[in-house]
């Protein structure tokens, strides 16, 4: 190939731990166009899933991901914005089977976070597109399965670390201490009356204040672990905060 005929693929800081070491520096990336092959699959051979790049430019104009090179010339792929624009109303996600702890802390605040320990690839993806959740992973190859609506990859590995980023990439709307946290489901008030048979005789005298999941029937009080909750649930608030003022959500799509 000549030269001029050379197709280059140039990928910001923030997707370039997708790559190959090799191709993590500042340098673009060599491409290999065979005439049949779009910039989107060209771009997944790289090793980066479509659900990361908000938009394609080449040679300075913008091109969509079916658009198949015929020549040379330097693409820009750029990142996802964020925040992040969901489908109309409450944000609804569906984690994969490694990603226990940050369901928990998603459920904590309030988040509609479906999560399985038990469900392979393709029931994921079934899930997903009949409920119409956002999938999170860090399976790449699982973000790729050209039947999937809509998936995110999930930065970090520690629950910490990947809780924000799901924050900062979507900015959803919280609603603290109102969902179960072992089941997803709703929590609605109770007396302790209502709850006296199940709770043990130092809850009883310490505490007033009861939940109910409406679901699968776990009580939940302030119990000793409450601080660093609130704690949990005060940085998660900071952290929407901060990423709605940071701009106005990326209206892309796949």
């Amino acid at each position: 190939m000549d030269k001029n005929d050379a197709l280059y693929l140039r990928f910001p800081a923030g997707l370039r731990f997708f790559l190959a070491p090799q191709h993590r520096g500042d340098a673009p990336m060599p491409a290999a166009p065979d005439g049949t092959s779009t910039l989107g699959h060209l771009v997944e051979a790289a090793g980066v899933p479509l659900t990361e790049v908000g938009g394609l430019r080449m040679d300075g104009e913008p091109v969509p991901f079916s658009h198949i090179p015929e020549g040379g010339g330097t693409v820009e792929v750029e990142p996802v914005g964020r925040p992040q624009a969901l489908p109309p109303g409450p944000a609804a996600f569906l984690l994969d089977v490694h990603f226990g702890s940050l369901a928990r802390r998603l459920r904590l605040l309030g988040v509609d976070t479906a999560y399985h320990n038990d469900m392979d690839d393709p029931a994921l993806v079934v899930q997903a597109n009949a409920e119409r959740r956002v999938l999170l992973t860090q399976d790449r190859g699982l973000l790729r399965r050209k039947n999937l609506w809509c998936g995110a990859y999930v930065r970090g590995t520690r629950a910490e670390a990947q809780l924000d980023d799901v924050l900062r990439r979507f900015a959803p709307g919280l609603a603290p201490w109102t969902r179960c946290t072992a089941c997803n489901g709703l929590l609605q008030p109770v007396t302790k009356d209502e709850v006296a048979a199940e709770i043990e005789d130092g809850t009883r005298r310490t505490q007033d204040v009861f939940a109910r999941c409406r679901d699968c029937g776990q009580v939940y009080w302030r119990g000793a672990h409450h601080a660093r909750l609130e704690a949990v649930v005060a940085e998660a608030l900071r952290t929407v905060s901060a990423a709605r003022a940071q701009g106005a959500p990326w209206r892309g799509g796949r």
